[in-house]
């Protein structure tokens, strides 16, 4: 069974509802109000345990209700994996901390054409500076490591850093965008930026061009397009596109992640990076059909019907 270890944040998405998203200083009404658990990290964790993978998460939660409503979620049975005895397990939360203070929260705005715009509270994700005892021999464990720029940098560079001595597939979301010391470059397999993403950190516009840059600083880039599908580039290979299926968006919130945690899981399973990047887009094709992060991700049996039709 494919093992996928994820270190990241867990937050609590505050999630407001609207016609169209407020601009500076005007107030709107809006429709509807949700709280959602989410967070880059625990979005990825539940994106790859729903697509067929066992799932270890390290992070933090505050000590407050949103941290017992996040491990809680994490916890339910994502998939049909069962354990030995037969019993449907979710993600293992035996490495996500509890910390005193309040768990990180994300506050975020969808409007009617799917769109989105978020502004996240560290709270207990910045707590998570460092690799706590076990999270190393966790990580070597694994097949992939999964990794984003929502806890300290410190920590990634750690699990970036361990993954690498063990010789484990290390997969960074850079986000949110922020310039990547050499060091995290240099530990990193796989770096997945969406198309904004790739133009921040290159200053390059294009994601043909972008790509290019990166591949100066690491062996493989995916940049996610949207609608239009993703991007892959590697080292001495010619870069290829795969499309996206063409669907109505309701929120694309958590679409990126539900993609990043499909991809792992497709290329720990070893299949060809065309057809794992065009499952993956499958998942979050589904995704982004449905309302919220967390709630909307596919189950391995609804993306493998997505992907044969």
């Amino acid at each position: 069974m494919t093992h996928i270890a994820v270190l990241g944040s867990t937050n609590m998405d505050l999630v407001a509802y609207v016609e169209k998203a407020p601009a500076r200083g005007e107030t709107v009404t809006g429709r509807e109000f949700r709280t959602i658990p989410g967070g880059k990290g625990a979005n990825q964790a539940i994106a790859a345990a729903r697509a067929g993978a066992t799932v270890s998460m390290m992070g933090a939660v505050g000590n407050d209700g949103f941290g017992s409503r996040l491990r809680s979620t994490l916890e339910l049975p994502h998939s049909r994996i069962r354990s030995s005895g037969g019993t449907p397990i979710g993600v293992d939360t035996d490495h996500l901390r509890t910390t005193e203070g309040p768990s990180g929260t994300a506050h975020i705005v969808v409007d009617d054409e799917g769109g989105n715009a978020i502004v996240v509270i560290p709270g207990a994700n910045g707590t998570v500076d460092h690799l706590s005892p076990g999270d190393e021999g966790l990580i070597a464990s694994a097949d992939a490591l999964l990794l984003q720029l929502e806890i300290p940098l410190a920590a990634v560079i750690a699990g970036a850093e361990a993954a690498r001595a063990h010789g484990v597939r290390t997969i960074l979301t850079p986000a949110p965008a922020q310039p990547l010391p050499p060091e995290l470059l240099a530990a990193t397999d796989l770096l997945v930026p969406n198309e904004h993403e790739a133009a921040t950190l290159t200053g390059v516009p294009d994601p043909h061009a972008a790509a290019y840059v990166l591949l100066d600083q690491v062996p493989e880039v995916v940049i996610t397009l949207g609608s239009a599908g993703s991007l892959y580039a590697a080292r001495g290979q010619e870069p290829i596109t795969v499309p996206a299926p063409q669907v109505t968006a309701v929120d694309s919130t958590g679409a990126g992640d539900t993609f990043v945690g499909a991809l792992a899981v497709a290329l720990a399973e070893t299949r060809p990076v065309p057809e794992a990047l065009a499952w993956a887009a499958a998942a979050a094709a589904l995704s982004v059909q449905r309302a919220g992060a967390s709630a909307s991700m596919p189950t391995r049996q609804e993306i493998e019907a997505q992907f044969a039709s």
